[in-house]
């Protein structure tokens, strides 16, 4: 590729050269007229040909500008289209990333009624256990699980974490499950998870599971498809699998939720606080959960100290 000449003198010609005047020139560009003139005479001396014919304090253009003016104008306005097509881009599209569980199963089941309620706006979500970098990517908001304090973010707590053993009422009724202690002896999925440990003693199990072999899965959309298959019980979050729990496809045997800590948030870059797509996706998505609040204990809405 040829090298071009400075970006900034061809810019100077082409406003000097579509307005024929230097001074108006200037106007637009936000310099002084002396300043455009020095750009331009830097153009021509590069390429060796008059670009304007200066004749008792008027300019025009010569036959060599006349015959680029067209080609610059049209590149500048090209480039102008790009850029004015990557902000309507920002403004209509709204890219969220999830957590697989969250995003596969109360989102994905919700995100609907959002569209529908701004018809105007696109949406875009992808759904990955990996913490999203707003600084290299394209994600306009998350739902996060952690503590809530990230620096240069916005952190909107939604509610606290927390699970309990979720299987089949098949698998339920054929291994007699009546009582938390009835969880030792029976096959549960990620087994040596510290999780189980931490909801037996909230039941009031006083041994500690021992370590044994099992199934290890990734999200609990995996776990879920285990679950109902019969395969064990899992440790999952009711509040995510309501549809799942009022059909009887599958059971919750305990009141009993275990809290291992943190909470599931909405963030975004702080700086972004007031953009209309993120701000509309707030509020619906706090609407939402308000609407969900009967199904949890109200020590579950509230935010972490």
């Amino acid at each position: 590729m040829p090298k071009l000449p400075p970006l900034a003198a061809v810019r100077t010609f082409e406003a000097a050269g579509r307005l024929q005047n230097f001074s108006r020139a200037a106007e637009e560009l936000g310099m002084t007229q002396a300043a455009v003139s020095y750009q331009v005479r830097q153009l021509e001396d590069r390429l060796g040909r008059a670009l304007f014919v200066r004749e008792k304090g008027r300019v025009r253009l010569s036959e060599t500008g006349q015959r680029l003016l067209p080609a610059v104008s049209g590149a500048f306005a090209a480039m102008g289209d790009a850029f004015a097509a990557l902000d309507d881009d920002e403004a209509e599209v709204l890219t969220i990333s999830a957590a697989t569980t969250f995003g596969g199963t109360w989102l994905s089941a919700r995100i609907g009624r959002f569209q529908l309620r701004h018809p105007d706006l696109a949406v875009r979500m992808s759904m990955t256990n990996e913490m999203v970098d707003f600084d290299a990517s394209n994600v306009d908001v998350a739902i996060r699980v952690g503590g809530g304090a990230w620096p240069g973010l916005r952190a909107d707590f939604l509610f606290r974490s927390h699970v309990t053993p979720i299987c089949s009422p098949a698998f339920r009724d054929a291994n007699a499950i009546a009582a938390p202690e009835d969880l030792l002896r029976v096959d549960r999925l990620a087994p040596n998870d510290p999780w189980w440990a931490g909801w037996l003693a909230a039941a009031g199990v006083g041994t500690p599971p021992q370590e044994r072999r099992g199934i290890e899965l990734d999200s609990q959309l995996q776990e879920a498809s285990a679950v109902q298959g019969g395969y064990g019980i899992a440790l999952m979050t009711p509040l995510l699998w309501q549809l799942e729990l009022a059909s009887g496809r599958m059971v919750a045997p305990f009141d009993t939720l275990y809290q291992p800590g943190g909470a599931n948030f909405l963030v975004h870059r702080d700086n972004r606080v007031g953009v209309r797509k993120i701000e509309r996706f707030r509020e619906w998505l706090h609407e939402e959960m308000e609407m969900d609040r009967h199904l949890l204990p109200e020590a579950l809405w509230q935010p972490l100290p």
